[in-house]
């Protein structure tokens, strides 16, 4: 029998928690295990349920979806998809730089919230369909208007100044693969990883996990 997929919905409105919350229940296959009002409740919800998915507001009282997103990944087993009203570029990176497996705005049906969940079950990122277009469209208008440091066919980053395990996180962030994913798949904790990856900002220069996914290409890693 499939293995019920065990989620905490963290949102400091009520009537989301409830949208939301009864969408995820009318579902066999997910359970609701906790409801959380702002990010120090989300992380201490996590902790207590350990649960596989935690859906995460952008934007709560005291401590933010960031937080959340950052301490969550970091002392937790459980996925973070942030679901918010918010679409900003920046935003959106810097949710995925703490951690975060997806991003969906509010506004997305029931069908893609139950599907986004699984895609991360299954390791896949997800990003709303509502943005992703966009998000795509200006990051290759911003990369094309960056003038060209580095002669055509040179690599960006010298990967002999990586160590191997640098070597291989670097590889599976070219995959796509988030920081839990990761810990993984190398069998070393999040936190690890963590250190790993800003390390791989040190060295590449890039600041954000896109640019360095990209730069991890054109290495040829």
């Amino acid at each position: 029998m499939t293995e019920i997929i065990r989620v905490v919905v963290a949102d400091d409105h009520e009537a989301v928690r409830s949208g939301v919350t009864a969408i995820l229940s009318a579902d066999a296959g997910i359970e609701v295990v906790a409801e959380a009002t702002n990010g120090f409740d989300a992380v201490a919800q996590c902790h207590k349920h350990a649960p596989d998915i935690a859906l995460v507001d952008m934007r709560m009282p005291g401590t933010d979806g960031i937080w959340a997103t950052e301490r969550i990944t970091a002392e937790t087993q459980t996925r973070v998809i942030v679901l918010t009203t918010f679409d900003a570029d920046d935003l959106i990176m810097r949710a995925l730089a703490a951690g975060a497996s997806g991003y969906l705005l509010k506004s997305v049906s029931g069908v893609e919230m139950l599907q986004s969940i699984r895609h991360v079950m299954a390791d896949r990122r997800v990003i709303d369909p509502a943005i992703a277009e966009g998000l795509i469209s200006r990051a290759l208008a911003s990369d094309a208007a960056q003038p060209q440091t580095s002669p055509p066919g040179t690599s960006p980053l010298a990967l002999e100044s990586l160590t191997a395990r640098e070597r291989e996180v670097l590889g599976l962030v070219a995959q796509g693969l988030s920081n839990p994913a990761i810990a993984r798949a190398l069998g070393v904790g999040v936190t690890t990883i963590k250190t790993h990856v800003g390390a791989l900002y040190a060295k590449s220069g890039v600041a954000s996990r896109v640019q360095l996914a990209n730069a991890a290409r054109a290495a040829g890693a």
